[in-house]
């Protein structure tokens, strides 16, 4: 039986398809259309600068690429809702902060898995990679990564 690949937050991201569609994996934000403001996550109802007047944001894509403005570790199980299996053996994980110069802002999220402290530096170039944060026997809730970009690229 197939299991269902949903997304951990629905229109934060794209979903990759089975068929190759040859879409890229990305986060998408909002930005207005009055003064070019980039938000995510995303603000579907106005613009939240402030100075703006405003209008109807419209999804973008973010950049792939960003560089690491920050990094921890989490070496602790989380309360819920965040999902683990209490009868499991806790895998500490990394975040990371990633500026996204483009856009003018800094996104959080956790590093792809295998991916330590150690692995990491500020001013890295890293870039947003399809990521699962649990599964059960019904489904796969997916999310996104960031992945360290191989200087050979």
């Amino acid at each position: 039986m197939a299991r269902t690949r949903t997304p951990v937050v629905a229109g934060w991201f794209t979903e990759l398809t089975e068929d190759g569609d040859g879409r890229e994996f990305r986060l998408l934000g909002t930005r207005c259309p009055a003064c070019s403001a980039v938000f995510f996550p995303r603000e579907d109802s106005f613009c939240r600068n402030p100075t703006c007047a405003g209008g109807e944001p419209e999804e973008v894509p973010l950049s792939k690429r960003g560089r690491v403005w920050s990094y921890t570790d989490g070496r602790y199980r989380p309360p819920p809702p965040y999902v683990s299996d209490p009868e499991a053996e806790w895998e500490p994980y990394t975040l990371v902060a990633v500026e996204l110069a483009a856009e003018g802002m800094v996104v959080l999220g956790q590093a792809a898995p295998g991916v330590t402290v150690a692995d990491l530096s500020v001013g890295m170039e890293v870039e947003v990679v399809p990521g699962i944060l649990h599964e059960d026997a019904e489904t796969v809730w997916t999310t996104w990564h960031w992945s360290p970009v191989e200087a050979d690229r």
